[in-house]
């Protein structure tokens, strides 16, 4: 009879798949302890780790049973991603993180900056790029570039006005709106930014 311990995770999730309950089991026994330790060094609560370790699993069940899982080979590191986003869904919930109001005078821009980052805002802060990267490839293609230029190349709009061939004012029309368009993303998308 083959050890529990030689077999792999993928060939334990294709039996899970293929109707082996027991699989499952085995899977969950012999990552819990990592998955378990890795949210509870974000959470710092033994209950709210317990429910998200319970809803990590419930979401790889679900997204096993549509046969939607393909990183084959990748099990752990796709539960520990699945758990990650959990945890951030969780401070957002709990207004752990603050709401920015709407405002003429809010800057996107101005709340990525934070020099010392504990293991919570790390997180919040990795998301919160990858939010406003997906936002900033929503616009327009000519918005996207005057906003890369000011915002990411520190180009001045006389620098921006030389290398786009558009006049200084269109330049700072095309950022204006690409703020604009920002905001509506932001509420559209009910993505919550912070420092």
């Amino acid at each position: 009879m083959i050890r529990v311990n030689n077999i792999s995770d993928s060939i334990l999730v294709k039996e899970y798949v293929n109707g082996n309950e027991a699989s499952l089991s085995i899977l969950i026994n012999r990552h819990q302890q990592r998955l378990f330790s890795f949210i509870y060094s974000k959470v710092q609560s033994k209950d709210v780790t317990e429910d998200i370790f319970q809803d990590t699993f419930i979401k790889v069940i679900k997204t096993l049973k549509k046969g939607k899982y393909n990183e084959e080979g990748k099990f752990l590191p796709w539960v520990m991603r699945i758990a990650h986003n959990l945890v951030i869904d969780f401070f957002r919930k709990n207004n752990r993180m603050p709401n920015f109001k709407n405002t003429d005078e809010f800057d996107i821009f101005s709340v990525l900056g934070d020099g010392s980052l504990n293991a919570e805002k790390k997180i919040i802060q990795e998301q919160i790029y990858n939010d406003v990267r997906e936002l900033i490839n929503e616009l327009p293609e000519e918005q996207k570039e005057v906003l890369v230029m000011r915002m990411y190349k520190d180009m001045s709009f006389k620098e921006i006005s030389e290398n786009t061939g558009v006049s200084i004012n269109t330049a700072l029309g095309r950022m204006r709106y690409a703020l604009i368009n920002m905001r509506k993303l932001i509420e559209k998308h009910k993505i919550i930014l912070v420092n």
